[in-house]
């Protein structure tokens, strides 16, 4: 069963709402408020249909003619779903937080206007069904993320908004150079199961060329090292566009964009008889281990937990850069795992930043007595990202330590082991320090009910419980490890 109607009103349904969003006035935050929790549950809505449509074998694509022998495609497949849902629902939660964390602040309707038009550019991303409507989507989501960037008008936000301008927009002319190298090559080019270009042999070193600079384009946006620099500096945006940078939107349409490369254009096999997946994959490993120790030397709790993500992103590029099925699904389902861990993380930092106005990590020190619920949050996250059990970044390492075991690359597990330590060695302070040891000073005392509001509390504790969940229930059917070893499955069916 086919239908052309749906891909569309699930980008619009964040899209129109954000430009009517422009238009409003800064007292008018009833509107806007509501504008914006309809969209996002009007979008979670749509999406799930979806999901259940091709769980039932149902096609969803959307096809309109842009250039020649080239159609601007948007569809829906098992892949795109995966990134798909998990926008939705993080945009969801962070859409709350958000209207809670910015309440009495201004240009609200700037802010919520490119934030709208950053998450429908997320899910064209997600939606592309080939090269040229990703690139397309992919330059929006830059263009939408700069104001939220320097949303706060100040010199190091301004900083921060020109170093991040500078480093996507290389990242955009590599991927773009590769896109048009491999049109030149290989003509227009869809996303295909098994790759467009399975079992394709001529143009070798074109091929390899083409694919390399498009990794590099890629690779800003996911933030592989050397091209990583402007993740941390970016962290002086408020907090839930941290949340949304690192958990949904920027790096994670980086980490999406070089699997969909590997696996539906140029197909798992070819990547591998071409010889680029080894060296992608130390690249990688060695992201991981840096994004490591830069974090460990990190005082900023956010800053912390940037390089943290410059380390857990590079976990997906290294699970589908190894061949083998296994390492596959771990590198898949950390899309997911890693985005909710992480979010957590920064909606942490975000409530003890406005309710007790600390932002180091030497002033965490007995905040676990003052906020007990965020900081159980935290906790929960914390130990996903060394990957203790059973929370869902256990299940991440475990799927990537056995899959590079069965395809022959034993240095991995020596990377995942040395990570597993650094990841410990900056996380279990802070826990070590939040709940046992005195605080530093006095706080005043809360005048509330909970220990924050809850607009900002309930986003932290959900995502909190579905990093907790992802991993107790990660055998049920519809888990994201289920989702994951569905795609792989056809990923590499001879």
């Amino acid at each position: 069963m086919r239908s052309t109607w749906l891909p569309v009103w699930v980008l619009l349904s964040s899209l129109l709402p954000g430009l009517v969003i422009f238009l409003l006035p800064q007292g008018q935050r009833r509107t806007r408020t509501t504008l914006n929790l309809a969209a996002a549950v009007t979008k979670l809505g749509l999406t799930l249909f979806m999901a259940w449509g091709v769980f039932q074998g149902r096609h969803y694509e959307t096809r309109v003619p842009f250039l020649p022998n080239a159609d601007l495609v948007l569809r829906a497949d098992t892949f795109s779903l995966l990134f798909i849902l998990l926008s939705a629902v993080l945009w969801f939660v962070t859409t709350i937080y958000a209207v809670g964390y910015l309440e009495g602040t201004e240009h609200l309707s700037r802010f919520f206007g490119f934030f709208s038009l950053c998450v429908a550019s997320t899910m064209g991303i997600a939606l592309a069904g080939n090269l040229l409507t990703f690139f397309l989507f992919y330059e929006m989501l830059t263009l939408s993320t700069y104001p939220l960037v320097i949303h706060k008008g100040t010199p190091d936000a301004l900083r921060a908004g020109n170093v991040y301008l500078r480093y996507t927009l290389t990242g955009a002319t590599l991927l773009l150079a590769g896109v048009v190298l491999l049109y030149v090559l290989a003509g227009a080019v869809e996303f295909t199961e098994r790759g467009a270009l399975w079992g394709a042999v001529e143009h070798r070193t074109g091929l390899q060329v083409a694919f390399v600079l498009m990794i590099a384009g890629l690779g800003v946006k996911a933030a592989l090292v050397p091209l990583h620099g402007w993740l941390p500096v970016a962290m002086v945006a408020p907090a839930p566009v941290s949340a949304l940078l690192h958990a949904v939107a920027v790096v994670k349409a980086g980490a999406f964009g070089i699997t969909r490369v590997i696996y539906d254009v140029y197909g798992v096999y070819l990547v591998h008889d071409l010889g680029v997946m080894r060296p992608l994959a130390v690249v990688a490993g060695i992201t991981i281990l840096y994004g490591s120790l830069r974090a460990l030397q990190q005082g900023d709790l956010k800053r912390r937990l940037a390089y943290s993500t410059v380390s857990q992103v590079a976990y997906i590029v290294v699970g589908v850069s190894i061949f083998g099925t296994v390492s596959t699904i771990g590198g898949l389902v950390h899309l997911v795992h890693q985005g909710v861990m992480k979010i957590t993380l920064f909606f942490c930092a975000g409530n003890f930043a406005e309710e007790l106005h600390v932002h180091r990590v030497r002033d965490l020190r007995g905040v676990g007595r003052r906020m007990p619920l965020t900081m159980g949050a935290f906790t929960i996250a914390a130990l996903g990202m060394i990957g203790i059990p059973p929370v869902a970044g256990f299940i991440t390492k475990w799927y990537l330590g056995i899959g590079a075991l069965e395809a022959k690359e034993p240095w991995l597990v020596g990377v995942l082991l040395m990570s597993s330590l650094l990841n410990a060695g900056y996380f279990l302070p802070i826990l070590y320090s939040a709940w046992f040891q005195a605080p530093q000073q006095e706080w005043e005392p809360n005048p509330r009910r909970w220990e924050i509001g809850l607009s900002l509390l309930l986003p932290t504790l959900t995502t909190a419980a579905l990093s907790l969940a992802m991993g107790l229930f990660a055998g049920w059917e519809f888990s994201p490890l289920s989702w994951t070893k569905l795609i792989t499955e056809r990923e590499f069916r001879p």
